[in-house]
C-alpha cells in the first residue's frame, strides 16, 4: 500500500498559507486510502498557482496551455482507460479561458476527474478578477470594481447535466478527501470546485469569509434530484453548501465507442499498412 511519501514531488513555491497547500494533503491522503499508486493515475494541468499542482505531485504529469487542460485528458484517457486521469486548474484557467472546454467534456462525459481551485482571483499574473469574483470587488485591473456577474460554476455544471458536480473547501481536508474519493470512484466526469483563499490577493475571500458561511450538505439531501440540487447550487451569500450537489449515471465514451471497448487504445496492435493506405487516399 502506498503511503504519502510515495508521493511527495518537488518542495512547493506557493505563499506561505495558500489555500492550495490543504487540496495538496487532502489529494495525497485520498490517493493513499485509495490504494492508487503514483504510477497509475496521470494528472494533466495548465497555467496558475494550480497549474504548479502535479509539480508537487510524484506521478505522470502533462502540464499544458492556459486554459488547455480538459483537450490534453481526453486525449489521453481515450488512448488508456485503463489510466486513472485527473485534471487540476485554476478558476481562471478552467472557467475563463477553458469554459468551451469544460462545456464539452461534460456533454461527452470522459470519464476525467476535474479539481478546480477556486480562489477567484488570477492569483499567479498578479490579481486582477477571475470569472468567479464577486461583483464589486476591486483589484488592480478593476480599480471601481468588478462589473461582470459572478460566474456560477456549480449551477452551470448542474444545468449541462454534469455527471458528479461537487464544492469542497480548502480549509475543511479531511471532508475534501472524501470528496475526492467519490469523484475517483464515480464513473463518469466530475467536477470539484474547491474554494481557495488567496492569502495575497484576495483579502475579501479569506478563511475566515468562509467558515463563517460554508456548512455540510445535510445527510438526507438525495443529490440526483436536479431540480432541488439546482436550488443547492444557487446559494452563495449567507451560507455556502460543501459537498456532493449533484450526481447522474450516464454511459462513458469507452462503454460507446467500438473501437476501444473490449481493451484500450494503446493496447491494440498497430497496422501500418492501414496507416499507408490512408495516405495513399491524399495523393
Amino acid at each position: 500500500m502506498p503511503t504519502l511519501q510515495d508521493y511527495r514531488g518537488q518542495h512547493p513555491a506557493w505563499c506561505p498559507g495558500c489555500g492550495n497547500f490543504g487540496i495538496l494533503k487532502a489529494f495525497k491522503d485520498a490517493m493513499v486510502e485509495l490504494n492508487i499508486g503514483p504510477h497509475q493515475f496521470t494528472i494533466v494541468s495548465g497555467i496558475g498557482q494550480a497549474g504548479k499542482f502535479p509539480h508537487y505531485v510524484r506521478c505522470n504529469t502533462f502540464n499544458g496551455l492556459h486554459g488547455r487542460t480538459l483537450p490534453v485528458a481526453t486525449g489521453i484517457r481515450l488512448a488508456n482507460h485503463e489510466m486513472t486521469v485527473m485534471a487540476f486548474a485554476g478558476d481562471g484557467d478552467c472557467y475563463g479561458e477553458g469554459g468551451n472546454h469544460l462545456i464539452h467534456a461534460i456533454r461527452r462525459n470522459i470519464n476525467v476527474k476535474l479539481f478546480v481551485h477556486d480562489n477567484q482571483i488570477y492569483a499567479l499574473t498578479k490579481g486582477q478578477a477571475s470569472p468567479t469574483s464577486m461583483e464589486g470587488v476591486k483589484t488592480k485591473n478593476q480599480p471601481f470594481g468588478v462589473f461582470s456577474e459572478q460566474m456560477n460554476p456549480m449551477a452551470m455544471a448542474i444545468a449541462l447535466d454534469c455527471s458528479f458536480v461537487a464544492r469542497g473547501f480548502a480549509g475543511d481536508m479531511k471532508h475534501l478527501t472524501l470528496l475526492m474519493k467519490e469523484a475517483v470512484n464515480h464513473k463518469g466526469f466530475t467536477l470539484i470546485d474547491i474554494l481557495q483563499p488567496c492569502v495575497t490577493f484576495n483579502k475579501i475571500n479569506t478563511f475566515d469569509w468562509y467558515k463563517q458561511r460554508v456548512y455540510h450538505i445535510e445527510a438526507d439531501y438525495n443529490p440526483e434530484d436536479r431540480i432541488a440540487a439546482f436550488q443547492k447550487a444557487l446559494e452563495w451569500e449567507d451560507r455556502i453548501p460543501i459537498g456532493i450537489i449533484y450526481r447522474n449515471h450516464r454511459l462513458i465514451p469507452e462503454e460507446r465507442i467500438p473501437v476501444i471497448k473490449e481493451r484500450p487504445l494503446v493496447r491494440q496492435a498497430v497496422d501500418i499498412s492501414k496507416i499507408e493506405t490512408t495516405l495513399k487516399e491524399f495523393c
